[in-house]
């Protein structure tokens, strides 16, 4: 399980499991659970650099970043640790 703290969101952290480059079980702790379980039900199972094209950059509200942002960032933070 993959935990990432996150930055300017209501969520607090993110958590994942990715296996054979597919993105399993993500759970936000914290952030608008109907917004939050709604991105986790659409990632499930999809490949981890689809997520990351698909999910960054998205804003939420002007901050600069938003829930599915920060899971983009999450997944580059992971790839970039097991390389």
């Amino acid at each position: 399980m993959y935990q990432y703290r996150t930055k300017g969101t209501c969520a607090r952290e993110i958590q994942f499991d990715v296996t054979d480059n597919k993105v399993h079980d993500i759970r936000f702790i914290g952030g608008c659970m109907g917004n939050t379980q709604g991105v986790s039900l659409l990632a499930e199972g999809r490949d981890i650099d689809e997520l990351i094209g698909l999910l960054q950059g998205v804003d939420c509200g002007g901050r600069g970043t938003s829930c599915p942002d920060q899971l983009a960032l999450a997944l580059t933070a992971y790839k970039q640790q097991i390389q």
